[in-house]
């Protein structure tokens, strides 16, 4: 009788430990990196095709995803945003560690294919802190417009890289979204 249970949970276990093997290899993970960074959530292959955490590609990428539970569809948009950065009407970019300056950031936006309600505008020092160069609420049903900072002064206190990045803030939501990144090298 004891033999019994033994025999039929060990045939369970080879079941059980069978069937993982092969949902192992019937799907596989894949390593994802964008623009050399890899990424924390990889992807997976399935049936020949691959599958990739969307809210995280669209974030590298500096996209927007809006998500609309009630038809259970995801869509990506990825406006143009180009910024350029001003001191004194010259345009500027590397600076010197220590550099303090006053500056203007202009942002060109076309190909805006969603509802805005807000801009916010940020630097980043090589440490990942934020300071919020300025945040204002917009009103337009454009699919293109054009925004520029009040001066700013800021001291580059150390060497390394500035992000300063471009935000919008979709309607309906509350969280920022970053669609566009200038650096400047502070050397």
């Amino acid at each position: 009788m004891k033999f019994r249970k033994v025999a039929i949970l060990l045939l369970l276990l080879s079941l059980w430990g069978g069937t993982m093997l092969f949902a192992d290899s019937a799907t596989q993970r894949v390593r994802v990196f964008i623009n050399g960074a890899e990424q924390d959530d990889g992807g997976l292959v399935t049936e020949g095709k691959t599958y990739l955490p969307l809210r995280q590609l669209a974030t590298s990428m500096q996209a927007i995803v809006e998500w609309d539970n009630q038809s259970k569809r995801a869509i990506v948009y990825k406006p143009n945003v180009h910024m350029f950065l001003f001191q004194n009407n010259a345009v500027f970019g590397n600076v010197a560690r220590g550099y303090q300056a006053k500056f203007k950031v202009f942002a060109q936006i076309d190909n805006l294919k969603t509802d805005i309600v807000a801009v916010k505008v940020s630097i980043f020092d090589p440490n990942g802190r934020e300071k919020v160069i300025q945040t204002e609420s917009v009103n337009t049903s454009k699919d293109n417009f054009w925004y520029a900072t009040d001066e700013i002064e800021y001291k580059f206190e150390s060497s390394g890289k500035y992000p300063i990045r471009f935000f919008l803030k979709l309607k309906g939501y509350d969280e920022w979204t970053a669609v566009s990144e200038k650096l400047i090298s502070s050397l």
